[in-house]
């Protein structure tokens, strides 16, 4: 029998799911990678062009970690109103929005309220997203589920490597003109749009986007997991938003903190790739307690030590680390609930991740400014981060077998 037919079929549809995969992860880097990690990029400049404090710095992240728990507690609704399909192209759209926005009104309480409208769109992009790269793979195959999911991730770190090269060129080679940084931000934005269109039609629509709500029997299968990641989303996002601040404390230049974070954005997605695979592996909640510890190791090494050296190995480390955060969790949903409950569930944790991401910059931010030292609000990101390996060790594998093989 011969079955050269059928070998070059099943290579076709393989790196036809790749292609829509990396397509489809335009929205991850539209939604992190531009939209929120961006923001330490350009968060000096814009503290000393509108005097903020370090806390107010944080609120303007917390605004949008508030919109991104908005967006987290209807994302599952609107998908199942209108589809995942078109409620995430519609999120991706009023994303680069937002982003252009943030540049055209330099003025705090204007960029408070664009922010949390951008919590509110990335939200319902980045959710719906990884629930539309779930369902690239049509094969009840977990490990390639992970790898659909962490090519999706990797977007991420696309998102910030762009960051590091549009800004200086938008803004004549430094961080300065804050507003143009923006702007071209949010070009980016709309340029990758088309991208996504193509790679949704390419996706069928996914079945979570049926059940909007997850029940309380569902829920009891991802407690830890849905503790350890807000502890997680705390930890992380206080070293995202003030790493940059924190580098220039330590004397560092623009071109080498520009160096830095595009290092940090090339690493991180080649990283994401590699631990999808892993991470599709590994059972209970043992990936993601290896994924935070790491993290946690990458934002000890800028604390512990300064100058060059230091630097780099914090970009390496965390850079490869904490993108795998959202894989981890997602594959762990998938393991442990029926597909009818995915995107409810990745939403349900995707909001304990925003309710993190609302305490960890302002906490950070209030213990600079009430210390005169940003070194003293950075401790925040170490001490959350073990806390959410410790707390995601308690997750344990489905002890009855059939969500397993339902979402395997």
């Amino acid at each position: 029998m011969d079955t050269t037919g059928a070998v070059d079929d099943v290579k076709a549809g393989a790196g036809i799911e790749f292609a829509i995969a990396v397509a489809l992860s335009t929205g991850a880097a539209l939604a992190l990678g531009l939209s929120r990690f961006s923001y330490a990029l350009l968060l000096p400049a814009m503290q000393a062009d509108l005097a903020l404090s370090y806390a107010e710095a944080g609120a303007l992240n917390t605004a949008n970690g508030f919109g991104y728990i908005a967006g987290a507690v209807t994302a599952p609704w609107a998908a199942s109103r209108w589809g995942a399909k078109r409620a995430f192209l519609a999120g991706f759209l009023l994303s680069a929005l937002a982003l252009l926005a943030t540049g055209v009104f330099p003025d705090f309480t204007m960029l408070f309220l664009v922010r949390t409208f951008g919590g509110v769109t990335t939200a319902y992009t980045f959710i719906l997203g990884a629930a539309l790269a779930a369902a690239i793979c049509r094969e009840p195959n977990p490990r390639r589920r992970g790898t659909m999911v962490g090519i999706y991730v990797a977007g991420v770190g696309l998102g910030i490597l762009l960051a590091g090269i549009a800004v200086p060129m938008a803004t004549n080679g430094g961080v300065a003109q804050w507003t143009g940084g923006w702007i071209a931000l949010g070009v980016l934005g709309l340029a990758g749009l088309p991208i996504a269109a193509w790679a949704v039609h390419g996706i069928q629509e996914p079945l979570g986007g049926s059940t909007p709500l997850l029940k309380l029997r569902e829920f009891r299968r991802i407690a830890p997991t849905f503790f350890g990641y807000g502890l997680f989303g705390a930890g992380y996002v206080g070293y995202m938003t003030f790493v940059i601040a924190l580098l220039r404390s330590q004397g560092a230049n623009d071109e080498r903190m520009i160096l830095f974070w595009m290092v940090l954005g090339l690493v991180s997605a080649v990283s994401t790739l590699v631990w999808g695979r892993v991470l599709g592996t590994l059972k209970g909640g043992l990936g993601p307690s290896i994924v935070f510890v790491t993290a946690m190791a990458g934002t000890l090494a800028v604390l512990i030590w300064s100058g060059p050296v230091a630097m780099f190995v914090s970009a390496i480390i965390f850079g490869g680390s904490f993108l795998a955060g959202p894989t981890a969790i997602t594959i762990v949903a998938q393991r442990q609930l029926s597909p009818t409950y995915w995107t409810a569930a990745i939403s349900l944790l995707t909001l304990s991740f925003a309710l993190g991401q609302t305490i960890g910059p302002l906490l950070a931010g209030v213990i600079s400014d009430a210390t005169g030292d940003i070194s003293a609000g950075f401790w925040v990101s170490p001490l959350f981060l073990g806390f959410a390996a410790c707390v995601n060790a308690l997750q344990r594998p489905s002890d009855d077998g059939a969500p397993a093989r339902a979402a395997a």
